[in-house]
């Protein structure tokens, strides 16, 4: 900085201690003008801009307080994104990676930032979190993450949990997706079917799950889904109570892969699985690889999600297709939208490959 600079600013030092006035004294053009440069370009002829951001540069001013420009626009620029799992879990699982890529396209383009709040983070975290809204990527009953953002007053869409009042809603219908996934099965002649189940509760369980503990289950999708496989099996004359239900917990495809030995290593061992997601049945033929176990010749599995691993298995695996990708979309587009929340409830379709087959 010059002498004739110094003086202008008002002994200013480089770095942090200018200000945006300084700056503008030292320019000889206004307050309004510097911030412009920065906040509304178009408000500025191009020359202007690249003139007063080149003179800031070398007086050393790094441009406004992002923090400060944040309270006095009243605007974040960022949307928080919550989550139901780890952080590790949701940049690594197939199905939810295309959510969140749905979800940061329309961000993206729209130019605004993404804020990933994790599963163990608290009701103060999301009150005190610096975003212009919600996305709760959260299906626990009562989880009271989703009370906090709806209590902030902010733009709210919860994706997958039950519809909120005060938020939007972004989901599928569960219920009918495991219906065709358990029809298709009854169709093909198979009755001995079992269940490879999400987590019902978040206490990490893993085993068979009684009529006690599935009614107890705390997590929506959970409970669609087997309340859609029960539809259909019960139409066909099988009792519920005799289908074996096994909770694979802490949700992974190892936990799928457990959950199948144990029931092909049974006594009365099953001709079907119906899978809960794509992980699950992953897991599963495995398991029956291990064991020699021809699928689909000896056994057919079925999962949920239709992810692309789901594709690429061996064999293909037959599975639920839900839109993982558009549904990130639609989250984020409901939610920048000015004009209000709304229900989205996005199609689902089953996808039949080589892991299922008629009973021989």
């Amino acid at each position: 900085m010059t002498d004739a600079e110094r003086k202008r600013t008002g002994g200013g030092r480089p770095g942090r201690g200018l200000t945006l006035a300084d700056v503008a004294r030292a320019l000889q053009v206004s307050k309004a003008t510097v911030s412009n440069a920065y906040n509304r370009p178009d408000q500025l002829s191009a020359q202007l801009r690249e003139r007063i951001l080149s003179e800031a540069a070398q007086l050393g001013y790094p441009g406004p307080d992002p923090i400060a420009a944040t309270f006095s626009r009243r605007r974040a620029g960022a949307i928080g994104l919550v989550f139901d799992d780890p952080l590790t879990f949701a940049l690594v699982d197939p199905a939810e990676a295309l959510f969140v890529t749905g979800l940061g396209d329309v961000c993206e383009q729209a130019g605004v930032g993404l804020v990933l709040i994790p599963r163990g983070s608290s009701d103060d975290f999301v009150q005190r979190a610096v975003v212009d809204g919600f996305v709760l990527h959260c299906d626990l009953d009562g989880d009271t993450r989703v009370d906090a953002a709806i209590g902030r007053r902010l733009p709210v869409v919860v994706v997958d949990g039950p519809a909120r009042t005060g938020a939007g809603h972004v989901g599928i219908d569960d219920r009918a997706g495991a219906a065709a996934a358990a029809r298709h099965l009854i169709d093909l002649g198979h009755r001995r079917i079992a269940v490879l189940a999400l987590p019902l509760q978040a206490d990490g369980r893993s085993g068979p799950a009684d009529a006690m503990r599935q009614r107890s289950a705390r997590f929506h999708v959970i409970r669609q889904r087997l309340a859609g496989y029960r539809d259909e099996l019960t139409a066909t004359g099988i009792d519920w109570a005799d289908v074996p239900v096994v909770e694979c917990g802490p949700y992974s495809r190892e936990a799928g892969y457990r959950a199948a030995g144990t029931l092909l290593d049974g006594p009365s061992r099953p001709t079907a699985l119906l899978a809960a997601s794509d992980e699950l049945a992953l897991g599963a033929l495995l398991a029956a690889a291990e064991r020699s176990i021809a699928v689909p010749e000896q056994l057919s599995v079925v999962g949920f999600d239709d992810a692309p691993t789901a594709a690429w298995a061996t064999p293909a695996l037959t599975t639920v297709h839900q839109p993982h990708y558009d549904k990130g979309r639609a989250a984020a587009e409901q939610l920048l939208k000015p004009a209000g929340r709304a229900e989205t409830i996005l199609p689902t379709r089953l996808v039949i490959r080589g892991s299922t087959s008629a009973l021989t």
